[in-house]
């Protein structure tokens, strides 16, 4: 795919908020003001219903650039009101929307004009295209309305189309594409229009399942290549999980927990948060960080085979992990370091097996369990450099994909026909005096 045009680029990254949203309300009814001033006094939305409906109830949050930040709740729970205040098509009945540091509450309608065109684009549910224009001139036309000319608009528009994959289907109508064709049309022309943020309400769903998480995974790839601001509105919470950076949950006008999806996802603020979320794939939003266990199970290189016995022993494990400055090397079995031990054998570094598996600590649950399934030891998380992190039993991920603990409780030990206890501890002893007791046995390897 060639290089992005610096037009495309020309978002600059800063740390001040791309949006705030500040104790936002929204009353419909006779007697707004009123409304307003009783909720902040305390009274529920039911208890004000004779001055007015309350759409949106002290809604506050930010938005940094290059955030998909995503509101998501019921139907009539007000997202879609927010997202109205958010590019000033309702005033809001108090509080305020800072957009690029400009209030849009106080704008007039000129600067309003003047916020909408160079700041913010929207993406409609149900594409709102133009039945009369091309595929490339609906692309192209909040350039037209920015005055810019019909051949320079027309080859900002080609770029984006060929970004979403519409690139041999310009000249087509509206009437002449797919459902979800149409949506990368109103995507196109949201990003040709060149402003930093983008509003999405329900821009997906409309679309079948299949074309809809396939506009999903567009979605990310196309926020992460040009680091757009993305509100997005949605009321599926699969969908959220997916593609939100933050979520914020709302309830009955309120924002009822704002947060990352592992925070919702693990953290719900409340009952009725913990109800929304207990359906939702565990696998495709907890990440190895989220559910890993501090590397307690490892040994220094530096220490020797008898440094690795000695470990084996204390906690009591099958394996150990290996490392050097931090950095994993290997595992080391029981199994191996007792033939190490019995032939004489100092350095751990011969026995070490550098075959282990390993995951990122941003992978996917889901990416992760083919591993964990075959590998025999816990796999280690290691970062870019081969440091490790931590380290994920097969029990721990299981319990966190089944959302149930992952402690245990003490079982009484069935002794088999050999006490392997007793057979141990004199190899650990005989290797810190130096010596070697003989005829004693191995143990076999374990997975803790």
């Amino acid at each position: 795919m060639p290089p992005l045009p610096e037009w495309l680029l020309r978002c600059a990254v800063t740390d001040t908020p791309a949006l705030e949203a500040k104790n936002l309300y929204k009353v419909f009814g006779r007697n707004p003001k009123d409304a307003v001033a009783r909720l902040r006094a305390g009274e529920s939305r039911q208890g004000i219903a004779d001055a007015g409906t309350a759409a949106v109830i002290d809604a506050s949050f930010t938005v940094q650039p290059g955030e998909i930040f995503v509101i998501m709740g019921l139907s009539g729970s007000g997202k879609s009101t927010i997202i109205r205040m958010l590019n000033g098509l309702l005033p809001p009945t108090a509080g305020d929307v800072v957009i690029g540091g400009r209030s849009v509450a106080a704008a007039s309608p000129a600067e309003l004009r003047t916020i909408r065109r160079e700041s913010v684009s929207m993406v409609f549910q149900h594409f709102a295209l133009l039945p009369h224009l091309t595929v490339l001139d609906n692309a192209a036309y909040a350039l037209e309305i920015q005055g810019v000319g019909k051949s320079e608009r027309r080859a900002r528009a080609q770029e984006i189309l060929d970004r979403v994959g519409l690139g041999d289907r310009a000249h087509a109508m509206p009437d002449e594409l797919s459902g979800g064709m149409r949506q990368r049309v109103g995507i196109a022309r949201a990003l040709t229009a060149g402003t930093d943020i983008l509003l999405m309400d329900e821009a997906f769903s409309a679309l079948d399942p299949l074309i809809r998480r396939e506009m999903q995974e567009q979605l990310v790839e196309l926020q992460r290549e040009l680091g757009r601001t993305i509100v997005f509105i949605t009321h599926d919470l699969n969908e959220a999980m997916f593609l939100g950076d933050r979520i914020a949950v709302m309830r009955d006008g309120r924002i009822v927990q704002n947060g990352t999806p592992e925070e919702i996802l693990t953290d719900p603020a409340n009952d009725y948060v913990a109800q929304f979320v207990q359906d939702v794939d565990r696998a495709r939003v907890l990440t190895a960080a989220s559910v890993m266990e501090p590397p307690h199970q490892t040994t220094p290189v530096s220490a020797g085979v008898r440094g690795a016995l000695r470990t084996l022993r204390a906690q009591q494990v099958g394996s150990v992990f290996a490392v050097e400055n931090r950095r994993l090397v290997g595992v080391v079995t029981d199994r191996a370091v007792i033939r190490a031990v019995k032939s004489g054998e100092t350095d751990l570094r011969k026995i070490v097996d550098a075959h282990v598996p390993t995951v990122g600590p941003d992978d996917l649950l889901t990416d992760i369990v083919e591993t964990a399934v075959e590998a025999t030891v816990p796999l280690a998380v290691v970062d870019e450099n081969r440091r490790l992190l931590g380290v994920i039993p097969r029990v721990t991920l299981l319990a966190a994909l089944g959302n149930v603990p992952a402690t245990t409780r003490e079982m009484p030990v069935i002794q088999s026909p050999i006490d392997m206890v007793a057979q141990f501890t004199p190899l650990v002893d005989a290797a810190t005096e130096g010596t070697l007791v003989p005829g004693a046995a191995t143990s076999e390897g374990s997975v803790r």
